[in-house]
């Protein structure tokens, strides 16, 4: 009989990944009830830990990480006034022009270093007073960026740009779909975040391997007014502890082992610059490796190749791939990637 089909390897994104044995355990074992009543004490609980551990009050448990970023935006501004961020943030490239659909706000967009801003950049982007101008009432940053290969910012940068906040009486929101990479890759305490951010979304769902959901972390009655925004935006949700069961066996038992996904995209990162046809590719702060083909290389027939070879991989942006190492990608895996980049061509 032929050998049974390996399972492919897939790059695409760490949102990929499926329950563990044990985290399903967990989730068919929860406590649950109606979260609109907040009577669901699972989701309480992962509420309650996801926010002491970013040393703020409370949070609110949400599907996505595009609903947690688009309720902080709406609750923190208004209509007429702008959003600081950086030109590639997810929270303006990949959030559908949310911003503007919801928050009727404008966005001032600023070129960071691998998606991290300055606190002078941020500093002068602030609107003076003036009745042509729109009025700024948010600073948004990305740790770790998407767009800009898994990079973290430094504490020292993070402590800057929130004393520009502070001294301008402006919020500041992280957009932390992959913060625990940062804090791992770091060594910065999440407890200290709390200490420069008015509101930080958490994703659950990608390297902590949930299947659904995130968590945004505020003040009380921050959080209080985002729950009534979360029900606008058709966010309320029952039973859903089955899922918040898995949230909180993600920050209980996933946060350490995200260095092993950093180390296999270093791995990656240097397999990918042994080959004659990868142009360039960005050194892997985490868990993204982010790379350029040579224009002799077509993307599509790259692309295929690795298809053909049973591995999943993104396009991401013109003779750009993006390769994400997440718990499902294991040592195996990572080889018959090395194989297939080999073979290229051959």
């Amino acid at each position: 009989m032929p050998a049974p089909a390996l399972p492919p390897v897939d790059l695409r994104s760490d949102t990929v990944t499926r329950p563990t044995p044990a985290m399903l355990e967990a989730m068919f074992g929860a406590p649950v009830g109606d979260d609109v009543y907040e009577e669901d004490p699972t989701v309480a609980r992962l509420e309650a830990a996801a926010a002491a551990r970013f040393g703020l009050a409370a949070g609110l448990f949400c599907p996505s990480g595009t609903m947690t970023n688009q309720i902080a935006i709406k609750a923190h501004t208004e209509p007429l006034s702008e959003v600081i961020c950086e030109q590639t943030a997810h929270v303006y490239l990949w959030e559908v022009g949310g911003i503007a659909f919801h928050s009727g706000a404008s966005v001032a967009l600023l070129p960071g270093e691998r998606g991290r801003l300055t606190a002078a950049q941020v500093e002068a982007a602030i609107r003076p007073t003036n009745v042509h101008y729109p009025t700024t009432r948010l600073i948004c940053l990305e740790n770790t960026h998407n767009r800009g290969g898994g990079s973290c910012y430094a504490w020292p940068e993070l402590v800057a740009i929130a004393d520009v906040a502070r001294r301008h009486q402006l919020p500041l929101h992280l957009d932390g779909a992959r913060v625990f990479n940062a804090l791992v890759a770091t060594g910065q305490r999440s407890e200290d975040y709390g200490q420069l951010f008015d509101s930080i979304s958490v994703c659950l769902s990608k390297g902590l391997g949930a299947p659904v959901g995130s968590v945004l972390l505020g003040s009380a009655a921050f959080i209080q007014k985002c729950k009534r925004l979360r029900k606008a935006f058709g966010g309320g949700w029952r039973q859903a502890g089955y899922l918040a069961a898995a949230g909180l066996y993600a920050l209980e038992n996933n946060v350490d082992r995200l260095a092993d996904d950093h180390a296999r995209a270093a791995r990656l990162a240097a397999a990918l610059a042994r080959q004659p046809y990868v142009a360039e590719v960005l050194a892997p702060a985490t868990n993204l490796v982010i790379f350029r083909l040579h224009e002799s290389q077509p993307t599509a027939a790259f692309l295929a190749h690795l298809a053909a070879h049973g591995i999943k991989a993104s396009e991401f942006g013109p003779q750009w791939v993006r390769f994400v190492t997440h718990l499902d990608v294991d040592d195996a895996g990572l080889a018959r990637v090395e194989a297939a980049l080999a073979a290229v061509g051959s």
